[in-house]
């Protein structure tokens, strides 16, 4: 049984993207999508929904070169970016499972 934790740290969440945290702190004081709560103590307590509008930020600003207003522009008028991205990350995965599976299949033919 997998069972999902319920909040992330910032520090799990910039382990995930390989960032830096000030980068993640940067993006949720530009993007109102990144919500994160806070406990007594002030420390960020991140969602999947909140990960899920990083992953977005992450692939337009990281991946594809927006800028960040251009990333801002993309999500405004682009309401079914995050759905293009979970079939790209879907893709990606098969992908890596039938590279995985023609390795094994080659290594078991010699």
């Amino acid at each position: 049984m997998d069972i999902e934790k319920r909040y992330y740290s910032i520090g799990e969440v910039a382990d995930m993207f390989q960032v830096a945290t000030s980068l993640i702190r940067f993006w949720e004081g530009q993007f109102n999508t990144i919500k994160p709560k806070k406990n007594k103590n002030g420390v960020r307590q991140y969602t999947k929904q909140d990960i899920d509008a990083i992953r977005t930020i992450y692939h337009l600003v990281k991946e594809k070169g927006f800028t960040l207003s251009g990333a801002k522009d993309a999500l405004k008028n682009q309401p079914k970016i995050n759905e293009s991205l979970e079939a790209i990350n879907s893709l990606k995965k098969v992908r890596e499972f039938l590279v995985t599976l023609r390795s094994q299949i080659r290594e078991e033919e010699q």
